[in-house]
Formats: C-alpha cells, sequence, structure tokens
C-alpha cells in the first residue's frame, strides 16, 4: 500500500502554498510555481481534478511535499 492518499488537485495546491511555494504566472490550468532555493515548477491540474498516489510521490521529489502536509 502506497504511503500516499489520493487528493484533489485543489487541495495540493494548498498545501504546496503553505510550505511556500507561490504562483508565479498561470495560463489556464498551468500553473508555474516557485520557491526560493528550489527550481520552478509546472503544477498543470485542474481544481476538481484528483491526483494519485503516483503522481504525488513524484510532486513530493520536485517540491518537498509530505504526506503530513495533506
Amino acid at each position: 500500500m502506497s504511503v500516499w492518499p489520493s487528493r484533489k488537485a485543489k487541495r495540493v495546491l494548498a498545501a504546496l502554498l503553505a510550505l511556500g511555494w507561490v504562483v508565479k504566472r498561470q495560463s489556464g490550468s498551468h500553473r508555474t510555481l516557485m520557491r526560493i532555493g528550489w527550481p520552478d515548477m509546472v503544477f498543470a491540474f485542474h481544481d476538481q481534478e484528483e491526483i494519485g498516489p503516483r503522481m504525488l510521490a513524484r510532486l513530493a521529489k520536485h517540491t518537498g511535499l509530505t504526506p503530513e502536509d495533506l
């Protein structure tokens, strides 16, 4: 069983913003996030879209997100 639960994209984005990520720019559902000390990351999910455990694990590698942050 995965450590990561499935979550709505809106909730994942809120967790990233709470970690210090900031929306640098947005074009439709594609948001470019930035955080000092980290490379920019594109968050390309619609708010009501469900993000599965595998994608959350991939996001965690690039953002520092942990299951406890959700």
